[in-house]
């Protein structure tokens, strides 16, 4: 398809997905929203790309839903809306390659949802984030439901409840970033981590991925018995085979993603 609310490109086995509406804080609309979902989709389909990055064009990440949709419309179309609004949550969780979240300045509301829904993020020093729907009569309820995953109970409720804003340093305290990194070098500190990954077999992260979410929510036993019957489907590919080789055999190894 083509784009123009969101942006496409590739590096290295890196993917990008960059937000691009710039002069609109790169807030959600729904092209923006059937952009990302599209385009977080095609890059799955690429054998190119072991790894997406999700960043954005402009001052801010992104700083929520447009929310002048809500006037006076009825339910059907807010039901609609809301679920192009809150697709990408479930798209992340379902795709095989691992998601990055590549965050500068003001990630809000549905920014925070994003950045929770990815699998992993890096912050600049700049970075701010917020479930601030509730400061203009608004809730975030979609956005909650990876926060909860993210950050539990208490600090979830305390950020959709009052709205108050996080800086990047209490957002890796929390477990919303796995890294804060310089502003300044965002751009690089991302690579440098995606590529880590990149270079791992795709086939094992696709696997381990999908193992992870499915087990997620199960209690204990249940887990473990799936994840062992994940491992051991995992040891029967030929890339295990090879990186075992490789690191027996001290080499680099050459991943075939079967």
């Amino acid at each position: 398809m083509e784009y123009t609310s969101v942006l496409l490109s590739k590096k290295d086995k890196i993917g990008y997905v960059t937000l691009n509406r710039p002069e609109n804080n790169n807030t959600f609309n729904i092209p923006l929203a059937i952009e990302l979902n599209e385009g977080l989709m095609e890059l799955e389909r690429d054998d190119d790309v072991n790894v997406i990055v999700i960043d954005a064009n402009g001052k801010n990440f992104c700083t929520g839903i447009e929310v002048d949709y809500v006037d006076g419309k009825p339910f059907h179309d807010y039901i609609q809306w809301i679920g192009y609004m809150e697709k990408m949550n479930l798209t992340i969780a379902e795709m095989g390659k691992p998601v990055i979240a590549s965050v500068k300045n003001i990630a809000v509301a549905n920014g925070i949802g994003l950045v929770a829904a990815c699998d992993l993020a890096i912050a600049a020093e700049n970075a701010k984030f917020g479930a601030t729907a509730v400061n203009v009569g608004l809730f975030c309820m979609g956005p909650a439901v990876p926060l909860l995953k993210s950050l539990g109970r208490k600090k979830t409720l305390e950020l959709i409840m009052t709205g108050d804003m996080i800086n990047a340093v209490e957002a890796e305290r929390l477990g919303l970033v796995n890294k804060v990194v310089p502003t300044e070098n965002l751009e690089e500190e991302t690579y440098a981590f995606a590529k880590k990954l990149a270079d791992k077999s795709p086939l094992a992260m696709k696997l381990g991925k999908e193992s992870f979410y499915k087990m997620e929510d199960l209690d204990y036993k249940s887990a473990m018995e799936l994840t062992n019957n994940h491992f051991a489907a995992l040891c029967t590919t030929e890339d295990a085979q090879e990186g075992v080789d490789a690191f027996l055999n001290k080499r680099k190894p050459t991943w075939k993603n079967k």
